[in-house]
């Protein structure tokens, strides 16, 4: 199962997020996760929301630049290891991480790790017969 995420490519100035997050807001779009990287003058914005493809639409027809693509959201434990184990299977196979953030879901019990990987399909299947279980859009919503 796949996710999306959102990319937004903003200027590193005051006041770029709240234009974001107020797109979202008057569109009612409910934000699941989200992480900025800067490089000086401009940035990133990552997003996980609820409605993605409205989202894109309403963030798009206010002037932004932004990419939708998917990502894998993986459900890991919450305990000590319990990132490790994903990462050691996805170095052991060869499997490039472009952009990753993480989210406890539940203190001690479960958490979220957000991947973009360069072979999105192989990681998929791969993580499927490791046991590991993704969540769509849906399921990130209902958490």
């Amino acid at each position: 199962m796949f996710a999306y995420q959102l990319s937004i490519f903003a200027e590193n100035k005051s006041g770029k997020l709240a234009k974001v997050t107020g797109v979202l807001a008057k569109e009612k779009i409910n934000i699941r996760a989200t992480t900025i990287a800067t490089a000086d003058t401009f940035g990133i914005i990552n997003l996980i929301v609820d409605d993605p493809k409205r989202a894109e639409k309403a963030l798009s027809g206010a002037g932004m630049t932004v990419h939708l693509r998917e990502v894998l959201a993986v459900l890991i434990p919450d305990v000590p290891g319990g990132l490790d184990k994903l990462m050691q299977l996805l170095y052991e196979e060869g499997i490039n991480i472009n952009n990753a953030y993480g989210f406890v879901l539940e203190s001690s019990k479960k958490a979220v790790f957000v991947v973009d990987v360069d072979q999105m399909r192989k990681t998929e299947q791969l993580l499927e017969s490791a046991g590991f279980k993704t969540l769509d859009v849906q399921s990130l919503s209902a958490v």
